[in-house]
């Protein structure tokens, strides 16, 4: 098979259907749009959902349920960079950040991220870490110990 000798399979290109035009067609006078009313103008557009100012189905249903968001536990982050600001062999905890404003809500815990580079030996006490961080803080000699 060579490129100029392939071809489009059967029924693949279809003619665009030129509306208005005349009796031959079938789509002659309202160009298959009926007569009259907002949908036979130009421009007719609705909103997603609109049942021609019928109670829309997502109205008619009842709501219920359950939703799990509100528990979900947020971390309050913090990147390997940021670390640098602590001196060589100092033991980082949730409390010496939030004091020293590093992180600004403790919210369920604090989580620390492998973003930057980190140049201390450190021991960091956090409620997660991310690979990455738990790598690099190990490699340099710390200690990543989880609360």
């Amino acid at each position: 098979m060579k490129l100029h000798t392939m071809m489009q399979p059967e029924g693949a290109i279809k003619k665009r259907t030129r509306v208005g035009r005349g009796p031959g067609s079938g789509l002659g006078k309202t160009s298959g749009r009926g007569q009259k009313g907002q949908k036979a103008r130009s421009g007719y557009s609705h909103k997603f959902g609109f049942e021609g100012g019928q109670l829309p189905l997502y109205r008619r249903l009842p709501k219920r349920g359950f939703s799990n968001a509100q528990f979900k536990v947020k971390y309050a982050t913090i990147n390997l960079s940021d670390l640098n600001k602590f001196e060589s062999g100092s033991t980082i905890t949730p409390e010496l950040l939030k004091e020293m404003g590093l992180v600004k809500k403790g919210l369920d815990g604090i989580k620390v991220l492998g973003k930057g580079t980190l140049d201390k030996k450190l021991t960091v006490r956090a409620h997660k870490f991310s690979n990455t961080a738990k790598e690099t803080i190990e490699k340099l000699g710390g200690k990543a110990e989880v609360i």
